[in-house]
């Protein structure tokens, strides 16, 4: 069953639109969620694992700036490949063409020419958090204590990240079945039948 396509089908309309770069009462509820999500996440994990962890310096200096560098650079990394992933799926489920962006707010993956649908665009919005999720996951196992930071911080980084990918996965959640989504980077457009 192809779940992607390039043309609107016939007696479709559009029926639901979503900008997160222009709509700023959206924009500012998912960056309210994303910041609400830092600070449950870090305050909550400190009464596990100290913060300070991640600044002892035991070992010395060398291991110290060595977790500073790695928890920059990996979280830099995972925002790439946040998007490659967005990108992986987009493909698996027939896009023709995914391009890359930075909005100086978001950073994405979009396609002008794809309608994915409803079954398809859920898997493309909510691939990095679930993929990532389990790779951080597993990682906070297999890192000694003085690293359990960085990898949280990831993870943190891969939740709040995922904000308005849920935001737009539950919002699309309870319309027709038949929808389909053209997700440009930024902005979502979502059609249905005329009769749906």
């Amino acid at each position: 069953m192809k779940h992607s396509t390039t043309e609107l089908p016939a007696g479709y309309r559009e029926i639901l639109a979503v900008n997160l770069q222009t709509d700023k009462k959206t924009a500012a509820l998912i960056n309210g969620a994303a910041l609400a999500l830092v600070l449950v996440m870090g305050a909550g994990m400190h009464f596990v694992v100290p913060v300070g962890t991640l600044f002892g310096m035991e070992a010395g200096m060398g291991p110290y700036f060595l977790r500073l560098f790695a928890l920059l650079a990996g979280y830099f990394a995972y925002v790439v490949l946040h998007e490659l992933t967005h990108a992986a799926v987009m493909k698996h489920y027939g896009a023709e063409k995914v391009r890359f962006g930075f909005t100086g707010l978001y950073a994405y993956a979009g396609s002008e020419a794809d309608y994915f649908d409803k079954h398809a665009y859920r898997r493309v919005a909510l691939a990095p958090l679930v993929v990532w999720g389990v790779i951080f996951l597993i990682l906070q196992f297999l890192v000694p204590t003085s690293w359990f930071w960085v990898v949280w911080f990831w993870q943190i980084g891969n939740v709040a990240g995922a904000a308005g990918d849920v935001y737009v996965t539950l919002k699309f959640a309870p319309l027709p079945a038949d929808i389909l989504v053209k997700d440009t980077g930024v902005d979502m457009t979502v059609w249905s039948r005329e009769n749906g």
